[in-house]
């Protein structure tokens, strides 16, 4: 999707419908495998690699995914161990991680919400709350 990353879900306000297919869990099947990271692989890639197993975009991932993230590891692997740094395998490393949903921007434009669980109040949520009890208020003419 062209233009700017859009606005979570819950920061958006819309009265018509969103655009685009509605997520669709896969049928239960075979688990694909997670390969185990090269030990010839920079650092970075490795740690990059092993980060994807405990992202919650994963949970979407076939084997040709996983083949696709080893790729992409053992090519910024490269890169980074290089003498010389090449700014368009780069901009290919990027690409191809922005594919496989791998940063914030990625996710919000194929409509991918990953939500963590937490034990407190959500700031921005307790702020909205607020907004609206003055709202309230003031409506009330208190």
């Amino acid at each position: 999707m062209p233009g700017p990353v859009p606005k979570r879900s819950d920061q958006r306000r819309r009265r018509n419908q969103p655009e685009g297919p509605a997520l669709v869990a896969a049928e239960a099947g075979k688990v694909p495998t997670v390969p185990r990271p090269s030990g010839d692989w920079h650092p970075i890639a490795v740690r990059w690699f092993k980060s994807l197993r405990d992202s919650g975009q994963s949970q979407f991932y076939e084997q040709s995914d996983w083949a696709t993230a080893y790729y992409v590891a053992e090519a910024m692997s490269r890169n980074l161990a290089s003498g010389r740094f090449s700014a368009q395998l780069f901009a290919s490393v990027m690409s191809a991680m922005t594919d496989l949903l791998t940063t914030e921007g990625a996710r919000r434009r194929a409509r991918i919400e990953l939500e963590r669980e937490s034990g407190g109040v959500d700031p921005a949520e307790a702020a909205r709350v607020a907004l609206m009890d003055a709202y309230r208020k003031a409506a009330d003419g208190e």
